[in-house]
C-alpha cells in the first residue's frame, strides 16, 4: 500500500510540473581561475527532439544563442566563444534557409581576463530559443552569475541566494494553472458544504472509531480513506486527461459551437438541481452494493467505504464536479487530472482531520438551513458562469447576440435576484420560513448589491477592467467614459493602412485601432511604411488578451505609441474561417 501511494504522488508531482510550463533546455554554469586568466562555461542539456540555435546567424529574423554580459567593462575578450560540441546544419522548411543548430548537450566556453586583483562578480544572461519539428518556443533568458577573488563563503552565498532566483522562467500558463488550481481546491471546500456533505462527516469519523481498536489504527484508516476519495476523483480526472479526450481537445472545445452549447446546457442542469428542482443521483442498487462491501472493514473495507461516500454524495458534489471537469477540459490535457486531484483532496481533507483530531467534531456548525443556502447561493454563480459559453460561441462566430451590453444585462438580473434571496424576498424548495436574516447574509447580501451596482456602471461606459477577463470585450458601438481608456470606437485611421485589411470585415483590434490580420499582408506594410510590426497572437475567447487590451492598450500613451508607430498584425488563433486552398500551409 505505501508504495502504491508513494508511486502515485511522484507521478502526480511530475505530471503538474510537465503541465506548468515546457522547459526544454536546462542550463548549468561553472568557471576556471588562472590568476586573472577566467574560463566561463555554459552548459546547456537539451530534451530529445528539441535543439535550440547556434550563436550567430545572418538571417537576422533568426533568434540566435546569445550571451549578454551587464557589465563587459570589468574584463576583456581573450578569444572568440568556443563550442563543444560544434553545431549541426539542416535546412528549415519554415523559414525556408540552412540553419546551424545544437541538441542533446552543448558547452559554450568563453575565455576572458580580469581588469584587476579585487573581487568581481560577473552577470548576465543567456538568450535561446528552444525549438523542435513542429513548434518553436518563445524566446527566454536565463540568468547567471560568476564571482571571482572573494571571500570563498560570501562568494558561495552570494551565487546561491541569486540562482534561488534566477533559473525560475515565469510563465503566464503556469499563473494562469495556479489560478485554476485554488478554484478547484475552493470548489472542493464548498461542496463540503451542502446538506448531502457536511451530516455524513460526523457520522463517518464515529465508523472509524468504532471499527478501529486504537488511536494508532483509527488514524491510519482516516488517511487511508481521504487517499481513497482522492485517488477515486483523480482517477476520474485521469479518463478526461489520458483516456476519453485528444491532448488538443482544448482548442476543439473552447471554439465549436456544439460542446459550448452543452456545456451551457450542462452548467445550467447543475444551477436547477442546486435550487431543489430535481436531486442527480445514482441508481440505488449500486449505491445498496458498494455500501455492503463497505461494511467488510479493513483496507478493501475503507476502499468502499470512500467509494459510498463519493456515491451518496453525488446530487450535491456532481455541479461542482461538472464545473471543474468542463473548465478542465477546455485548457486541455493535464487540467482534468490536476483540478480532479486538487478538488478531491480538499474535499476529502475534512473527513482525515476529523478522524486524526475527532474531538474537533463537537465545534462542527449543526446542519440546518444554512446549508441550503449555500446551495443556492452557488447555484446562482454557476448560472453566471455558465453564460461564458454562450459568449464563446457569440464570439467565434460574431452573431453578436450576447454581446457586451447583453452579457452585463443578464449578469446584472442574477446577482440582483441573488441579493434578493440573500435578504429573503426570494424563496425555493428547501428554504426555512424563518423571519429573519443573520449578520452573514446581510454582509454578503450588501457585497452582492454592491457587485451589481459595479456592473451596471459598466453599461454607463466604465470599462470594468477588474472583471474585463471574464466579460464580452467592448465593440465599435462601445463608449468608454473613463479617462483612462480610449475615449471610444472612433473605427480606427484606415489612412495609415497601406491597403484595405483582409478580414476586416470579421477581425478587429480593440479601441479603434487599425492593422492587418494576414502576417503577409502586415509585414509588406511595415516594410512599406519603414515602422516595426507589432505581431499579436490573439483569440476571441482570450481572458489574458481581453485583460492586456483592457489594462494596457487603453493607457492613451500606449495607444498612442501603437496607432501612431507600429503597424499592428493581430493573429487570431481561434477563428474558424476557412482560408482559400491557395493560402494553405
Amino acid at each position: 500500500m505505501k508504495k502504491t501511494t508513494v508511486v502515485f504522488f511522484l507521478v502526480f508531482t511530475a505530471a503538474i510540473a510537465n503541465s506548468q510550463i515546457i522547459e526544454p533546455v536546462k542550463w548549468s554554469f561553472d568557471s576556471k581561475q588562472n590568476g586573472k586568466e577566467i574560463e566561463l562555461n555554459f552548459n546547456a542539456t537539451i530534451d530529445e527532439g528539441w535543439y535550440i540555435y547556434d550563436t550567430y546567424f545572418p538571417d537576422s529574423n533568426t533568434i540566435a544563442t546569445e550571451i549578454v554580459f551587464e557589465d563587459s567593462t570589468l574584463f576583456v575578450s581573450v578569444e572568440e566563444l568556443l563550442k563543444e560540441p560544434q553545431p549541426a546544419e539542416k535546412f528549415d522548411s519554415i523559414i525556408q534557409t540552412n540553419v546551424r543548430y545544437f541538441s542533446n548537450k552543448v558547452t559554450l566556453t568563453k575565455k576572458i581576463q580580469l581588469l584587476t586583483d579585487n573581487p568581481v562578480v560577473i552577470r548576465g544572461h543567456v538568450l535561446y530559443m528552444g525549438c523542435n519539428n513542429e513548434i518553436c518556443l518563445a524566446p527566454n533568458e536565463v540568468q547567471f552569475l560568476f564571482s571571482f577573488n572573494h571571500e570563498e563563503d560570501k562568494a558561495i552565498e552570494e551565487i546561491e541566494s541569486d540562482n534561488a532566483v534566477s533559473y525560475a522562467p515565469s510563465s503566464s500558463t503556469g499563473q494562469t494553472l495556479l489560478v485554476f488550481i485554488l478554484m478547484s481546491v475552493l470548489a472542493g471546500f464548498a461542496a463540503i458544504l451542502t446538506p448531502c456533505v457536511l451530516p455524513m462527516i460526523p457520522m463517518t469519523v464515529s465508523f472509524f472509531m468504532h471499527k478501529s481498536e486504537n488511536r494508532g489504527k483509527m488514524i491510519r484508516n482516516g488517511v487511508l480513506f481521504g487517499f481513497y476519495i482522492t485517488l477515486i476523483f483523480t482517477s476520474l480526472g485521469a479518463l478526461f486527461s489520458f483516456g476519453i479526450f485528444r491532448p488538443d481537445i482544448g482548442s476543439i472545445l473552447s471554439t465549436h459551437w456544439i460542446p459550448n452549447l452543452l456545456f451551457f446546457v450542462f452548467f445550467i442542469v447543475f444551477s436547477m438541481s442546486l435550487l431543489g428542482k430535481f436531486n442527480m443521483v445514482l441508481p440505488s442498487s449500486l449505491i445498496n452494493k458498494v455500501d455492503a462491501k463497505a461494511d467488510k472493514g479493513g483496507i478493501f473495507g475503507i476502499f468502499f467505504m470512500a467509494l459510498t461516500t463519493v456515491i451518496v454524495s453525488f446530487s450535491c458534489t456532481s455541479p461542482f464536479v461538472g464545473v471543474i471537469i468542463i473548465e478542465a477540459v477546455q485548457g486541455g490535457y493535464i487540467r482534468p487530472l490536476i483540478g480532479m486531484f486538487f478538488w478531491g483532496l480538499s474535499f476529502a481533507a475534512p473527513f482525515t482531520l476529523l478522524a486524526v483530531f475527532p474531538s474537533i467534531l463537537n465545534k462542527l456548525p449543526k446542519s440546518g438551513a444554512w446549508l441550503n443556502t449555500v446551495k443556492v447561493v452557488s447555484a446562482f454563480v454557476i448560472m453566471a458562469l455558465g453564460l461564458k459559453f454562450l459568449t464563446n460561441i457569440d464570439q467565434v462566430y460574431k452573431l453578436d447576440i450576447v454581446n457586451r451590453e447583453n452579457y452585463l444585462s443578464i449578469w446584472i438580473a442574477i446577482f440582483f435576484l441573488l441579493g434578493l434571496y440573500l435578504l429573503g424576498k426570494i424563496k425555493f424548495h428547501n428554504d426555512s420560513n424563518s423571519s429573519y436574516i443573520g449578520v452573514g447574509r446581510l454582509f454578503l447580501s450588501i457585497a452582492v448589491f454592491s457587485f451589481v451596482i459595479y456592473l451596471f456602471t459598466g453599461l454607463l461606459g466604465n470599462p470594468l477592467t477588474s472583471i474585463s477577463s471574464l466579460i464580452p470585450p467592448a465593440n465599435k458601438r462601445t463608449v468608454f467614459l473613463s479617462q483612462n481608456t480610449n475615449t471610444g470606437f472612433a473605427g480606427g485611421n484606415t489612412d495609415e493602412l497601406c491597403s484595405q485589411a483582409k478580414y476586416a470585415d470579421k477581425l478587429h483590434l480593440p479601441h479603434g485601432l487599425s492593422g492587418y490580420f494576414d502576417l503577409e499582408e502586415g509585414m509588406a506594410c511595415a516594410k512599406k511604411q519603414g515602422k516595426p510590426a507589432l505581431i499579436v497572437f490573439k483569440g476571441h475567447i482570450c481572458a489574458n488578451c481581453k485583460k492586456m487590451e483592457n489594462k494596457v492598450w487603453a493607457d492613451p500613451e500606449v495607444l498612442r505609441i501603437l496607432s501612431e508607430k507600429y503597424v499592428i498584425i493581430g493573429l487570431y488563433t481561434d477563428d474558424r474561417t476557412t482560408l482559400p486552398e491557395n493560402e494553405w500551409i
